[in-house]
């Protein structure tokens, strides 16, 4: 049976009563209060082994008093709840020394064995971090699926972890970067960013890496690479799924030697640099089909993270609104005003362009329509004429009337072409297979709000069945409500 003593502060006495109960069920002595000045005074004198407070309190914040209580006891583990659910109040928390941050409303399970954790670990200093208090940062919503985001990165801010970030094109993965750049304990050194696609695949080396004079031809001067500019700081490499395959290795022997040597250059450098990197791709399949390093993958994604499509969090969108509209109103446009009809309909869009298409969006809205608020039927017009993701210039998108079956032979047939000489890798039966698997239950999910028992009916699989794909497709759940 667990033991301890927890000092509970919180306003509200409805929430202190539920938590007191789950707590004492849990084994814990509880202590309760609604005031800053109590719990500080009652951990003051040494008491309460854990702090669970809210970070408004009547008669202080919470983040104006966790760092006297980090001063007088700083093994205490303290764990802050807030409903202001943004990144900040995350990165705060974190700043500020609590064990664990959770955004109201949580699950009383969780915070039980969160409690349990915190209590039987061991003890030591929290180091705090310095991170500037300002809430100019794009990072927007507060959504479940945002607040997992939001934890995460408050956890990596005060580490040097690879990490790998994966998303859909314009859910704000270099954002992300960024932020961990920003809050992290490199921010005193440079942030930059490559884009892989970008890159003519016969310059990558030397972009990275860099040049000596004479190297090749054109090489007419030494050129410093992305690797010696981040020195010190924190080097992105976005789309890595682009990456070539040399490329790859020399990346890997530097991830793995912790040096790299310029292209024509003899004498090794050392470096020490952070890595983030990110992409839309699914790497597991571009290794299946030979074009992605796995050991590189797997030196790559130590700490994977997410990014939600737009779609799966829908109740984000009126925060993204409005901090879009003071964003363009800053730039000079004009203030623009959305009515209830106009946000319903942008719910129900399906943003393939994800928040990139949302800002955008809000852009045009702007700058050509004179009227103040903006209605359903603008937002009609504006999102049937607004281009398609898979109807770009030259490419072979679906159209009108296709089924699945036809698109699936229109993919392959597009994949054939890539290897004119050759077959593709063994194992394409498989790889196919997969790939039309991880979208079918990705959109289940999605369309049931990440509910695993109406999904399971919704395709017809027993739910054991379903839950098995989801963990070996590694796909993310999160639970939300309509």
């Amino acid at each position: 049976m667990p033991s301890g003593q927890i000092l509970l502060a919180d306003d509200d006495a409805a929430i202190r009563t539920v938590l007191n109960q789950a707590l004492s069920r849990a084994g814990y002595d509880v202590r309760s209060t609604g005031h800053a000045a109590t719990l500080w005074r009652w951990a003051a004198q040494g008491d309460g082994d854990l702090i669970i407070t809210d970070v408004v309190m009547p008669d202080e914040n919470a983040f104006d008093l966790l760092p006297r209580i980090k001063k007088v006891r700083p093994e205490l583990p303290i764990i802050v709840m807030s409903a202001q659910n943004t990144f900040m109040t995350a990165i705060r928390a974190s700043e500020r020394g609590a064990y664990e941050y959770l955004p109201k409303p949580f699950d009383l399970k969780e915070l039980v064995a969160i409690v349990g954790r915190a209590l039987s670990r061991p003890r030591g200093n929290v180091a705090q971090n310095g991170i500037p208090d300002n809430e100019d940062i794009p990072l927007v919503g507060r959504s479940p699926a945002m607040q997992e985001i939001y934890r995460a990165l408050a956890r990596l801010m005060p580490t040097d972890l690879t990490v790998m970030i994966t998303g859909e094109s314009g859910t704000g993965k270099e954002l992300v970067a960024r932020a961990l750049h920003d809050y992290g304990k490199r921010r005193k050194g440079p942030f930059v960013p490559v884009n892989m696609a970008a890159i003519p695949r016969d310059l990558i080396e030397s972009e990275l890496f860099g040049h000596e004079k004479g190297a090749f031809t054109g090489a007419l001067q030494r050129s410093s690479g992305r690797f010696e500019q981040a020195e010190g700081g924190t080097l992105f490499l976005d789309e890595i799924g682009d990456m070539p395959m040399e490329a790859q290795t020399r990346l890997l022997r530097v991830l793995q030697q912790g040096e790299y040597t310029t292209v024509g250059g003899r004498v090794p450098i050392k470096t020490n640099v952070r890595i983030i990197a990110a992409t839309n791709k699914d790497l597991r399949i571009s290794i299946q089909s030979g074009i992605f390093r796995e050991d590189l993958f797997f030196r790559l994604n130590v700490v994977p993270l997410r990014l939600p499509p737009l779609r799966e969090r829908s109740e984000d969108l009126p925060d993204l609104v409005r901090h879009f509209v003071a964003l363009v109103e800053k730039e000079g446009l004009p203030r623009k005003q959305i009515d209830t009809e106009a946000m319903e309909r942008l719910k129900r869009y399906r943003w393939p362009g994800n928040v990139r298409e949302l800002e955008n969006l809000v852009r045009r809205l702007a700058a050509l329509y004179p009227q103040e608020t903006i209605t359903g039927p603008i937002i009609e017009a504006e999102l049937d004429t607004a281009p398609r993701a898979d109807s770009a210039p030259g490419s072979t998108g679906p159209v009108d009337g296709e089924t699945l079956s036809m698109a699936v032979e229109r993919h392959l047939t597009d994949y054939f072409k890539r290897f004119p000489n050759t077959l593709p890798p063994p194992g394409l039966y498989h790889r196919i297979l997969r790939e039309i698997e991880g979208p079918l239950l990705g959109a289940a999910l999605a369309a049931t709000r990440g509910n695993q028992i109406r999904a399971a009916e919704l395709l017809g699989v027993n739910r054991n069945t379903l839950r098995k794909k989801v963990r070996d497709l590694d796909l993310q759940v999160v639970r939300t409500s309509r």
